[in-house]
């Protein structure tokens, strides 16, 4: 088997409209990524594809778009204020900036131990820095500063003055826009727990040390879902929720099993609101990372938000006549992680005849059909089939180069089918329609063209 690698991966989202650098003419702006024609599509073709399986077809679920500039005292309550940050030293010969945790990790990769630091104290990472001689990513020395905390908020200000009075935070999760609403959707929906609210939107952290192009960046879209349960209940719906998130990876993404596995959170890893969770990892071309958590949340964000703003977070239960504040679980994936981990499990190497394609299943690939006439002059006949289809898909169209030259480039953009045109067949009612993965081609009559593909698109 031939090994993909980042440099392959990044140089074909560059290449291929799907990835681009953000700013790129004013020479960039670190970890700043913007998303071309494909790319955008195949971003919304996964978002769509998550919430037909996670809203649309379960009477448990809603949808929720929160603002992304809250209160700031939701921050605090929340314990993002003080709590949320990441452990920093600088090296003192290079001056850069680094994550303790982060060379600790580097360092267990080096010696192949399969973890992570993050249960480690400032105390404890800076001893193991030390006794192992870690070094340096930028200078390769050995000399740090002392650790120190570095909140990951982005703050900015609302109104006319730039004082701690107009300051406010660009949200660093998408969660706590659910916990907040949790009485309003609860009251006005009239749904009985246990029932879940998810939300699709940008976040922002401000990441010290991003990195693998977009595996770890400052913004991003997250997708997360917090399920609301009685207490007691919620270990079952946990191990419910896993099953579930991984079919959607193996069954709706076709993303290949083998490139996937759960790992269990440590009890000195656990997030202070957690009283277990499950990490999904998938197998980038840098080792096994983060891909979805699933967090049990317990009662903490309700009872928080309760405590602070004064106002009742319970549910009241009709049935047992009682009232309580319900435990959540929480299944939440990057989107931007998400399209990285797609383009990795499709990236696909002939090892016979060395042709590079991308395997999407066809739901998510960018361009459903790509419409090619055999030659330039048959523009006319080609384009009118070419707006038929697009009453039904995402479709394009190329008259440029060879047929072969651009049955390649469809290859590499993951276009599942093509429909060619040439005269001959079109006298008698029928083109051409090659299929990516086999290269087979077959001949469809015109008047049954959109119904033989729909069938396959589905």
């Amino acid at each position: 088997m031939i090994k993909v690698t980042m440099t392959d991966i990044v140089n074909l989202a560059k290449n291929r409209w799907v990835v681009y650098a953000g700013s790129e003419i004013y020479g960039w702006l670190a970890n700043a990524w913007d998303y071309g024609p494909y790319g955008s599509l195949l971003k919304e073709n996964i978002k769509n594809l998550w919430i037909k399986e996670f809203v649309q077809k379960r009477e448990d679920m809603m949808l929720l778009d929160a603002a992304i500039l809250m209160n700031p005292k939701v921050w605090v309550a929340s314990w993002h204020v003080w709590g949320f940050s990441d452990p920093l030293m600088d090296c003192k010969i290079c001056n850069k900036r680094l994550r303790a945790d982060k060379l600790i990790e580097e360092d267990y990769a080096k010696k192949d131990i399969d973890q992570v630091a993050d249960g480690m104290t400032k105390e404890e990472m800076e001893i193991y820095i030390k006794e192992n001689n870690v070094t340096c990513f930028e200078c390769w020395n050995s000399d740090f500063t002392e650790i120190k905390d570095f909140n990951l908020m982005f703050k900015t200000y609302q109104w006319v003055t730039e004082d701690s009075s107009s300051m406010v935070y660009l949200r660093p999760e998408t969660a706590q826009g659910i916990f907040v609403n949790f009485a309003n959707v609860a009251r006005t929906s009239r749904r009985k727990i246990p029932f879940g609210v998810a939300q699709v939107w940008k976040s922002f952290r401000n990441e010290i040390t991003p990195w693998n192009f977009i595996f770890r960046t400052r913004e991003f879209e997250q997708m997360e879902i917090e399920y609301f349960c009685k207490p007691g209940t919620e270990k079952e719906i946990h191990n419910k929720w896993n099953k579930d998130c991984e079919n959607f990876l193996v069954k709706t993404l076709w993303m290949d099993i083998r490139n996937i596995r759960f790992r269990a959170h440590s009890p000195e890893e656990l997030s202070h609101y957690s009283n277990w969770t499950y990490d999904i990892e998938f197998k980038y071309p840098f080792g096994w990372g983060e891909l979805r958590g699933i967090a049990s949340r317990t009662d903490f964000d309700l009872k928080a938000h309760m405590k602070d703003s004064k106002q009742d977070m319970s549910y009241f239960d009709s049935v047992n006549n009682k009232k309580y504040i319900p435990y959540v679980v929480e299944p939440a994936v990057w989107l931007t992680r998400l399209i990285l981990a797609s383009l990795v499990d499709a990236y696909t190497i002939d090892e016979e005849t060395g042709r590079t394609y991308l395997k999407f299943e066809p739901r998510v690939a960018p361009i459903k059909v790509w419409v090619l006439p055999i030659v330039k002059k048959i523009w006319n006949i080609a384009k009118e089939i070419y707006v038929k289809l697009t009453d039904d898909f995402i479709c394009e169209y190329d008259e440029v180069w060879s047929v072969g030259k651009r049955y390649a480039r469809f290859d590499e953009i993951g276009t599942p089918f093509c429909v060619t045109i040439d005269t001959d067949n079109y006298k008698v009612g029928k083109v051409t329609v090659r299929h990516r993965d086999s290269m087979k081609q077959e001949l469809v009559e015109i008047s049954k063209l959109n119904e033989y593909l729909r069938k396959r698109l589905k």
